[in-house]
């Protein structure tokens, strides 16, 4: 009789593997439509709709210029913000248990994750940055339109708001993705605390700034910053909220 002895044999490659992280977001990008497909045919469909109405007003014969300077303060151009917030619930709760099953880490898969929200903004800020510099070059697609030329956009150049655009929509993904990571860890109960300690952080805030008179002061001071400082601020907490999900998402239990 043969006798065989079984030694295990220890691991030696790093913990955060590169690609078990690629894994990650191949996974996150099976079904890209989440990612690309539908913020984009909101934001198409807006940016249709704001067409129709040029070309009704402008076939019409109505005041463009009144059109342009009341379009810029639409907000269509921020449509598929609200929409990425579910992704970013999507992108952990679709997914957290079923990466775990094949052998991921929560550090890998939460570094995959935040990997995939970069790629995703970048490419979405790109995009939208440019489309500024189009509609700006063409007079509003030729109809006087004012879709992607709105807001803070097209004011300070193509660098700004690309800027602009990266920050917040990694600020939504990452607000969905570190909520879930909330639930994920403790449930309804946890939900609920964060939840009324965020509603009593504003409360307390704003009853702070009424009873102190510092209203005027603080918007002084978000005039003074300017728009890219503004959105530094927003970029923080984008990472204040990666940072966040991942310590809350090594303790989270899939069930």
């Amino acid at each position: 009789m043969t006798a065989v002895i079984e030694q295990s044999i220890p691991r030696t490659e790093a913990r955060s593997r590169a690609h078990e992280i690629w894994r990650i977001v191949r996974l996150h990008a099976v079904n890209p439509s989440i990612f690309f497909g539908v913020p984009w045919l909101i934001l198409g469909s807006a940016w249709a709709i704001m067409m129709i109405i040029g070309l009704i007003i402008t076939g019409a014969g109505g005041p463009v210029d009144d059109m342009a300077k009341g379009m810029r303060y639409s907000w269509a151009v921020l449509s598929p913000q609200w929409y990425l917030v579910v992704v970013g619930v999507q992108a952990i709760g679709l997914t957290f248990s079923f990466a775990l099953g094949f052998g991921t880490t929560r550090r890998d898969f939460w570094i995959g994750t935040s990997m995939m929200f970069g790629l995703v903004s970048l490419l979405n800020a790109v995009a939208i940055a440019t489309l500024v510099q189009i509609e700006k070059a063409t007079n509003g697609w030729g109809v006087g339109i004012a879709m992607f030329d709105s807001l803070w956009y097209g004011q300070q150049g193509w660098l700004v708001d690309f800027y602009t655009t990266l920050a917040l929509q990694l600020l939504v993904l990452f607000v969905g993705a570190s909520v879930t990571t909330v639930y994920m860890r403790w449930r309804m109960r946890g939900m609920m605390i964060v939840m009324f300690s965020a509603i009593a952080l504003l409360l307390v805030f704003v009853a702070y700034q009424t009873f102190s008179g510092g209203w005027m002061a603080l918007f002084e001071w978000f005039g003074s910053i300017g728009v890219v400082g503004g959105f530094t601020i927003v970029l923080g907490f984008a990472v204040a909220f990666a940072v966040g999900g991942y310590l809350v998402i090594r303790r989270a239990t899939p069930r």
